[in-house]
């Protein structure tokens, strides 16, 4: 049952980042958010 956690959690994380990397630095911006922040908010996510 973990493992199955664990890879729905890591999977949740990379759509994230993913999905976050996609825009553009103003759109980023929009949201408060810088590039080296992704991962943070990609963790948070999860």
């Amino acid at each position: 049952m973990t493992l199955i956690r664990n890879y729905r959690n890591w999977r949740r994380y990379r759509e994230t980042v993913n999905e976050l990397s996609r825009l553009s630095n103003r759109e980023l911006t929009d949201l408060g958010i810088s590039r080296s922040d992704i991962p943070f908010v990609a963790r948070k996510a999860v």
